[in-house]
């Protein structure tokens, strides 16, 4: 069994939630929020379920790292998600205050710094942003998704 650091170890657990927005038919991305080495919160998209444009990995894992906390505020957490957040999800991590974002792959069409480029203003509770994680797979997920989603013409 391969050893993982320990941003591996935490992205695996966020790819095993995209891998189940893949078998629901929709869009593989997962998510974990982390605080002293325990999942608090996890999610992946069921935008298409719920019929809710918000409902994005980051999003659940928001909400139920929030409700494990009994507390809005994420201060001293890391959420790991598979794919760049776009920006609805950035600002949710922003103002929940987590503390380190780690993400697999970048969205250059959607993803939070295509929209924010320069604007750092808002980076204060941020102390790191970490990509590449899982790079290979978190990309080919969706890759993946999207061609079985063509091929069948449900997009």
């Amino acid at each position: 069994m391969k050893n993982y650091s320990k941003d591996e170890k935490w992205m695996l657990e966020a790819f095993r939630q995209a891998e189940k927005a893949y078998v629901q038919e929709e869009v593989p991305v997962g998510c974990v929020i982390v605080c002293n080495d325990v999942v608090i919160g996890r999610g992946y998209n069921l935008v298409e379920k719920l019929s809710d444009s918000t409902a994005h990995a980051e999003m659940i894992s928001i909400t139920s790292a929030a409700n494990y906390m009994k507390d809005w505020r994420l201060s001293d957490c890391s959420i790991y998600v598979t794919k760049e957040p776009c920006i609805m999800c950035f600002g949710a991590i922003l103002n929940s205050r987590i503390k380190n974002l780690y993400y697999g792959v970048e969205d250059s069409e959607n993803g939070f710094k295509v929209r924010l480029v320069d604007d750092n203003y808002c980076l204060h509770h941020l102390e790191k942003i970490k990509s590449g994680i899982f790079e290979l797979d978190c990309k080919n997920i969706l890759v993946d998704f999207f061609k079985n989603k063509r091929k069948n013409n449900k997009i």
